[in-house]
């Protein structure tokens, strides 16, 4: 059997292959044994799940293995978006949630991931003990359980609609009346995916004009993937365009991510989302405090933390981390450049949903599109570009420029005076006229990604071309 290791968001492998009911539920009777000792364990554990094929199978596999600790479940009663199932925990007062999903990942994949009981990312502490409970449940090769049946009949397993608490949460932290007032036009794509009835119906239900595509089931995605990037979104860009719409609202396929089209059919990347949404949260809504942001994010929002006396703190890459600083630091907004976000109010846990309704409202107040909104902010702030590179390299390329990032130190860099270096997650150079340029190799391929936001697209692509040839990629 191929280890099984947690990744930056859980789990995840093929099905068939690796992600099978065997292996599944070693990992469920795993986290049963860390959660023995927890002091809401008998509360239970939320089981959410999404569209893909075999979850709800999976889903019940896994609550009958929790069943077999005396641990009750509380199944979702159809598939639930990752921030739907993470807000139950609150609601139910659980010991965490198991989520099975492979997020945005190509349809022949599936997952698992712990959700704590604080609603956010499992931090690698948590994981790591997960991963140890694990190998010991593998080598006794002991997994306790009890028939559904059973357990349905001794109160340890019950089916929920988590919708209810999480539809009347979420409209209270956007402003659904001026979204209506201002009768904005909007298309939403839940990329067949688990958001699937969310933003629709809560769009229609505040009496907005909404129209929904590929709202359907569909475990092979339309023969794409649930991945709401620029180049998946063409239906929803053809869509906007045909229709005349101010707006298309796109989520993964667990509906913790977002993509955005504006009116005009281009797409918004999540660094500019990103730093539109804190403009708004300082200058409309008056939120106060700092913002949470991973090293491969936007520093846009460095300079408007600045403006109000407040600081940006950098993360290591993974929602997990940026939620740790929501939860410790009160940071008004966490984000990161692949299209994940939370603001306080809400659970430590990237939302989709809530990302999608906020640039709606952002769309609406500030009464022009969101190019227009860009264009006030680069007006104020100044302009950034920014890209990300994956370069593929062989598996001796990869470590020869492993270790002379190590070693990677310059006093310039393209020109320019290199002002910091920073090695939270990869290796990062900022430069004296504020660009920078981020190195960090895959965990999985035999590739480097290489991230640089510059003042200028002929800065940035210099620095591409510099970081290139530095490594000799």
């Amino acid at each position: 059997m191929k280890k099984i290791k947690f990744g930056t968001d859980g789990w995840r492998s093929v099905m068939a292959k690796d992600f099978t009911f065997e292996n599944m539920k070693l990992v469920v009777q795993a986290i049963a044994c860390y959660l023995e000792n927890h002091p809401l364990k008998e509360n239970g554990i939320v089981i959410g799940y999404d569209n893909r094929f075999l979850s709800e199978h999976f889903a019940y596999e896994a609550a009958k293995v929790l069943a077999g600790n005396n641990i009750k479940s509380l199944v979702v009663n159809r598939a639930t978006p990752t921030p739907v199932t993470a807000y139950a925990i609150t609601t139910n007062n659980a010991a965490g949630a198991i989520m099975i999903t492979a997020s945005h990942n190509p349809p022949e994949y599936n997952g698992i991931k712990f959700i704590p009981d604080y609603a956010g990312p499992a931090l690698p502490e948590t994981t790591d003990k997960i991963e140890q409970e694990l190998e010991r449940v593998i080598q006794e090769g002991l997994i306790k359980e009890m028939s559904l049946e059973t357990a349905k009949d001794e109160g340890l397993c019950r089916i929920f609609d988590p919708m209810p608490d999480y539809k009347k949460h979420i409209k209270q932290l956007v402003n659904l009346d001026v979204i209506c007032k201002a009768n904005l036009k909007l298309v939403v794509d839940p990329m067949f995916g688990a958001g699937i009835d969310y933003l629709d119906q809560i769009f229609a239900e505040a009496g907005c004009h909404v129209i929904a595509i590929n709202n359907y089931r569909d475990p092979l995605f339309g023969g794409s993937i649930p991945e709401p990037s620029s180049k998946v979104l063409s239906k929803l860009k053809a869509r906007v365009l045909s229709e005349g719409a101010d707006l298309g609202l796109a989520l993964d396929g667990d509906a913790d991510r977002f993509g955005i089209i504006d009116s005009n059919g281009e797409y918004i990347i999540p660094n500019q989302i990103l730093y539109m949404l804190y403009y708004h949260l300082l200058n409309v809504r008056k939120c106060r405090g700092p913002v949470a942001r991973s090293v491969a994010t936007t520093h846009m929002l460095d300079r408007m933390a600045e403006k109000f006396g407040y600081e940006a703190e950098e993360t290591p890459v993974g929602f997990k981390y940026i939620g740790e600083s929501m939860r410790k630091r009160g940071s008004v907004l966490g984000g990161e450049e692949s299209g994940g976000l939370s603001i306080q109010g809400h659970i430590p846990e990237k939302d989709g949903i809530l990302a999608a309704l906020m640039v709606a409202e952002i769309r609406a107040i500030h009464g022009k599109t969101l190019t227009g909104v860009i264009k006030q902010i680069i007006d104020e702030f100044g302009f950034v570009t920014s890209e990300r590179l994956d370069v593929a390299v062989d598996i001796k390329e990869k470590e020869r420029i492993l270790q002379e990032l190590k070693d990677f130190k310059p006093s310039s860099f393209c020109g320019q005076e290199v002002v910091k270096r920073v090695d939270i997650d990869g290796t990062k150079i900022v430069l004296a006229d504020g660009a920078w340029a981020l190195i960090r190799p895959s965990g999985t391929e035999p590739l480097f990604r290489i991230y640089v936001e510059a003042n200028s697209a002929e800065e940035l692509h210099k620095i591409q071309k510099e970081v290139k040839s530095t490594f000799k990629m």
